[in-house]
């Protein structure tokens, strides 16, 4: 989502390793205050062609009045910083404009100028449910080197300087572009585990901690216009793992275990991508820039299906936490999306940087209910 290809890849990898995982969360309830605002009207400057909006109240929102909005904050700062260079039927410029006279360490003064300043709309499918698939995304972040070295000694490569002029489409497959030499001369960085690259070039983004504490920020640079396979399924098919273990840390183990089969399990996805250094005055604890083009918050920042939801919008999330009953209620700003997330009540959370995101990303299948935040 860090490019037009960032828009299609960054969350996929999240979607498939979910879809893998046995077992569902309970699907979360209404609040005790549920009730709609009787008049369910639909939003006059905004529609879609697979989402039906309704008007209901801010009582209708399980948790609303327990989440920490200090949290989300700033993450809808964010968001008014892209929404303020786009132009549209919807009046994101006047509300922006308000956030001046919000206190920011204040979750009521928070929770007041969102009541004041916006509607409610609950969100339901084109077949009329409100509920719908939620999983979940993170940016992988790994120690590594500018130099090969006997620990660091796995490249990740950057677009070849042979397709600049003239790229091949599609391009060789994974398979026979690590044999071409096409790709000598054009590493950026060296990591130490051939699956946390691949984990990095499904991302499409990620960090590399490097040894004097510096950190590389790498982002999408282009692919050889191979289909994406999973390499998950092509473990599961050859009952290599369970569905239980076809998590990244399952996979991770596998490859530990047979060393010398890895090329092979990663040859399954014909898909290569390539990165750039994205620039140093990034500052290390943001996210990557998702398709509004601003960094994305841990926890607080979401990828939407646009067909459904207008990018930039506050929305409400009630679902549950990985593999739990756990509830997860809370705002969350629409800045992001991705090829597989489709549908009026569809979300990728992004979980934030890191293995335990990517952890916690990688097991996100839960039932949810969604509710969009327009200006009034």
């Amino acid at each position: 989502m860090i490019s037009k290809f960032k828009f299609v890849s960054l969350s996929v990898f999240a979607f498939v390793l979910a879809s893998l995982i046995i077992g569902c969360s309970t699907p979360p309830t209404r609040g005790t205050g549920y009730r709609s605002s009787g008049s369910g009207a639909s939003p006059s400057g905004y529609s879609s062609s697979i989402a039906s909006f309704s008007a209901v109240s801010w009582q209708a929102l399980p948790g609303w009045q327990e989440d920490d909005l200090t949290q989300a904050w700033p993450a809808w700062l964010k968001s008014c910083d892209g929404l303020r260079k786009k132009s549209g039927e919807l009046n994101w410029r006047q509300v922006c404009a308000q956030v001046s006279n919000v206190s920011g360490s204040d979750t009521q003064s928070i929770r007041k100028y969102f009541e004041s300043n916006f509607q409610v709309y609950e969100i339901r499918t084109s077949s009329g449910s409100d509920m719908g698939f939620m999983t979940g995304y993170y940016e992988p972040v790994m120690n590594g080197s500018l130099t090969r070295t006997s620990i660091y000694n796995v490249p990740l490569y950057g677009y070849p300087n042979a397709w600049r002029k003239s790229q091949p489409n599609p391009g060789p497959s994974r398979a026979d572009l690590m044999s071409s030499g096409i790709l000598q001369g054009s590493e950026i960085a060296w990591v130490e585990h051939p699956v946390a690259a691949a984990f990095m070039q499904i991302q499409g983004s990620g960090k590399i901690r490097l040894d004097d504490g510096r950190i590389l920020r790498l982002g999408f640079s282009g692919t050889n216009d191979q289909p994406f396979k999973s390499f998950a399924q092509w473990l599961l098919d050859r009952k290599e793992i369970t569905r239980s273990e076809a998590t990244m840390q399952g996979i991770s183990q596998w490859a530990k275990r047979n060393p010398d089969r890895v090329n092979e399990m990663l040859n399954a996805n014909p898909r290569f991508v390539f990165f750039k250094e994205l620039p140093g005055n990034v500052a290390a604890d943001l996210g990557p820039n998702g398709a509004l083009g601003v960094p994305l918050t841990s926890e607080r920042s979401i990828a939407v299906d646009l067909q459904a939801l207008p990018l930039g919008a506050p929305v409400f999330l009630a679902t549950t936490k990985p593999l739990s009953t756990q509830p997860l209620q809370k705002l969350v700003m629409a800045q992001d999306t991705g090829k597989a997330i489709v549908g009026g009540v569809r979300a990728d959370y992004y979980w934030g940087s890191g293995d335990a995101a990517g952890e916690m990303a990688g097991r996100m299948k839960q039932n949810g209910r969604m509710w969009l935040l327009l200006p009034r």
